[in-house]
Order: structure tokens, then sequence, then C-alpha cells
């Protein structure tokens, strides 16, 4: 698997940081894996572990709604864009579109309750050490002190503690998996898995997040294939947008008949 992965990602071109790990071997295979990335909406899963950790501390409550206001609205992905100002939502709304639609509106939103001291702190707490968010999505460049950066060691790291229920609590954890299972953007690491091998015939799920603008594509997940558990980090730029889709449907094909054939 790994050497079809390593021809995959050579014949893309541009540079690409992955670690791959098997839950149950604790094998790992690891390419620039701290080599840091813009990270696009990657950057939305430490915003979800830090406002899970202000519904755990009854600091903020799911149910609350939030007003949509016009200065919240900014384009890219997501629905709320489309909405009106006023339209109320849920925050546990928010965080549903913000993974499963990857909306940078609810996003930003979610920044502002949770505070970016607060993401930041959790972020180092987590031991993402190279990761460091600076700024909303979708906002001026003009006046960022940084950009936003994180490592596929760094995403794997966040994702094998999800896996053992160490982000949060054990049930926030679980539920942050689940949202991740419902993810609507599936073009990169189950692009090719969600046609050749329906759900509903082989018991597989994957549990992730992509980020993506120009330039850069990533998709990190946990894989969960019949008995087997499997984290993929896969990072990239500076490969043309098409190809990196491609490669990135590829490597999640390759890890998907590993696990599926062991």
């Amino acid at each position: 698997m790994t050497s079809s992965i390593q021809t995959i990602i050579s014949e893309a071109g541009g540079t690409w940081g992955v670690v791959l790990k098997d839950l149950q071997s604790g094998d790992t295979w690891e390419n620039e894996a701290e080599l840091s990335f813009y990270p696009a909406s990657m950057i939305k899963l430490p915003v979800m572990a830090a406002i899970f950790s202000r519904f755990e501390d009854e600091a903020i409550d799911p149910e609350d709604t939030i007003a949509l206001q016009q200065d919240d609205i900014v384009g890219g992905s997501g629905v709320l864009q489309y909405m009106s100002p006023g339209t109320e939502i849920t925050i546990s709304d928010l965080v549903m579109l913000m993974i499963i639609q990857s909306d940078n509106t609810a996003t930003n939103i979610l920044i502002d309750l949770a505070g970016m001291e607060l993401i930041n702190e959790l972020i180092e707490e987590i031991g993402m050490h190279q990761s460091k968010i600076h700024h909303k999505l979708m906002s001026d460049v003009i006046g960022r002190k940084a950009e936003n950066v994180t490592t596929a060691k760094d995403i794997s790291i966040f994702l094998e503690q999800l896996y053992e229920g160490r982000i949060v609590s054990n049930e926030a954890s679980a539920h942050m998996i689940e949202i991740m299972k419902k993810q609507q953007i599936r073009d990169s690491l189950p692009g090719k898995l969600q046609y050749r091998y329906p759900e509903e015939t082989i018991d597989w799920q994957l549990a992730h997040k992509t980020g993506w603008v120009p330039g850069y594509r990533h998709d990190a997940g946990i894989f969960y294939v019949q008995n087997r558990s499997f984290i993929a980090a896969v990072f990239s730029k500076g490969s043309d947008d098409f190809t990196s889709m491609t490669a990135l449907s590829a490597i999640g094909l390759e890890i998907f008949e590993h696990l599926n054939h062991r």
C-alpha cells in the first residue's frame, strides 16, 4: 500500500505531507509529516473541539440560538451566506454546518464564540505544537499578523486523540466523530469509494474533514473498515487542483482496499 501511495504522490507533483497509522497495530508511515501547510478548512477541527470544550464546562448551551448578522456573512464554502440576516440557528447546528459543509460563515461565528485564545490553548494542549490559528476565514489579508498553519502530523495527533476519546471528554470525542462521519464533501479520500464500494454493501465509514483553497488540497480522517480503524492525514500544495483531488481519491482507495482485504 505505502509504495503505491508514494507513487501516487510522486506522479501528482507538488509537495505532500502524509501520515498513515493503523490504530490496531500501531504501524505508521509518514512523508514530510512535519512540513508546514496552510490548513484551509482543516483548522475547523480544533475550532469544533474548542466549542465542545465550552459545551462541556457549560459556558455555552448547544441549543442556544444565534441570529445571523450581515457582518457575519463571508463567501467560499457553505450555505449560510445565502440565508437572510436575522435567521436564527442553534450553536450545535453551526458546528454541524462548519464540519459537514465546511461553512465559513458558521466557522467565523464559532471562532468568535470560542475565542481565538482558547482555540490556540487547546491546540497546544492536544500536542499540535506546529499549528496555530491567527485569523478567521475569508478575512482581509491586509493586517494579518500571520497565516494559519498546521502539519499532517499535528492533524494525525488530533485524530488519534479523538479516536481514543481524549479530546474534551470521551462523550464529546464520540460526538465529534459522529459529526465527521456525516461529511458532505466527499471528492477527496472517499472520492472513488462511494461509487465502487457503496456503504450499504460493505461495512465502512470515514469520519473526515477536507480543506481546499487554490493550490492547496487536504483531507484527513479515520477510516472504519470492517473491524479495522486507520488514520490518514494527507496534505498537498503546488499540485494542479484536479490532479490533487484525483490523487487523494486514489490514496483513499488504496487505504480502503488494504484494510478490506486483511
